[in-house]
């Protein structure tokens, strides 16, 4: 009887286990999916839109001169300027990993600017980003720090 009691333990505790790795690694791909359309959103509608819309409410980005720029409008708004509205970006997470109850991720990564001034005269803005990911309670990820 003991023999059983404990081989059911096992076996439910092994279940449990498969489960939340089964949520982890889904959870990483459905991150790896959420920063390639948050790309693909910056380029086909605009960096603006996109920050906005792949933020949680009280998200937080952190730019030059360690400014905080802090929930969606303001993030919207940080956006608009001159530069943003002209420049490209693109990136590509080099890591992703996300907890075992699949309600929080990161990522890192490079990524680069390009911008083009009105003389016609090209730069590029590289560097490394880390972004954090929620869930949100409709099952899609939103960033909380970027």
């Amino acid at each position: 009887m003991r023999l059983i009691l404990t081989l059911t333990l096992l076996a439910a505790l092994t279940a449990c286990e498969t489960k939340r790795e089964n949520l982890r690694e889904k959870s990483i791909a459905e991150i790896r999916a959420a920063e390639k359309a948050f790309e693909t959103m910056c380029a086909e509608k605009s960096v603006a839109e996109a920050f906005y819309f792949y933020a949680d409410s009280q998200a937080v980005i952190k730019r030059q001169n360690d400014t905080l720029i802090t929930g969606r409008e303001g993030i919207r708004n940080y956006h608009t300027s001159t530069f943003y509205k002209t420049a490209k970006v693109k990136w590509s997470p080099d890591y992703v990993d996300a907890s075992e109850s699949g309600d929080l991720g990161h990522s890192y990564g490079r990524y680069e600017w390009t911008y083009t001034d009105t003389s016609g005269k090209v730069s590029k803005y590289p560097g490394v980003y880390h972004t954090v990911w929620k869930r949100q309670k409709d099952g899609s990820w939103k960033y909380v720090w970027d």
